[in-house]
């Protein structure tokens, strides 16, 4: 949802071969990239129909990196959503509003404070600046934080990591060559 051709046209940067994947039975497991922008609602809809595949990939090794709404997916449910619509629990916690009296949706650059730099997300660059365009973020329940963002009173979660699975809430299509060095590093996993 929304920023796919972003998406593809970054990967496209980086000399990558990306495929835009319209039906279920098209999705390859080398590599999958979930994109999205918008509400959780929306985009759990719109991923339903690929919903089997993408487990049977969280169950593999296949390397999963989820970007905005599409990171906000891998978790177990939001607050943003209408009843009944849930995530595909891969990662055990929710995505909550961001509490601040800061304008939102957050939008624009912030400094990521990486957590755990051993992430190979970020395996090489250190900490930098990333694009943000939203008003939820997750509040895991397990120890998968990689980095966070200040806004406003809380800091937020910008970076999961389990297994070889990612969920990033920032854009690294939209963050300059910082975010292209994180998009190569999820390449070469």
């Amino acid at each position: 949802m929304g920023n796919i051709r972003s998406v593809y046209n970054a990967f496209k940067a980086i000399q990558a071969e990306p495929v835009i994947i319209d039906k279920p039975e098209n999705v390859k497991t080398e590599r999958i990239v979930i994109p999205g922008v918008g509400a959780f609602t929306d985009g759990a809809k719109n991923i339903q129909p690929f919903t089997p595949k993408i487990v049977e990939a969280l169950k593999s090794d296949t390397p999963i990196l989820g970007i905005c709404i599409g990171g906000q997916i891998l978790f177990e449910e939001s607050e943003e959503a209408l009843s009944g619509i849930k995530g595909l629990g891969f990662f055990k916690g929710k995505i909550a509003k961001i509490k601040t009296s800061l304008k939102l949706p957050h939008m624009g650059w912030n400094k990521l404070k990486i957590e755990k730099p051993e992430c190979p997300l970020f395996h090489g660059i250190g900490e930098g600046y990333v694009y943000f365009a939203h008003s939820y973020h997750a509040k895991p329940l397990e120890d998968v934080v990689v980095a966070k963002a200040k806004y406003g009173e809380e800091e937020i979660t910008a970076a999961v990591w389990k297994k070889k699975i990612y969920g990033v809430q920032f854009h690294p299509e939209k963050s300059g060559s910082y975010g292209l060095s994180i998009l190569k590093n999820f390449l070469n996993m």
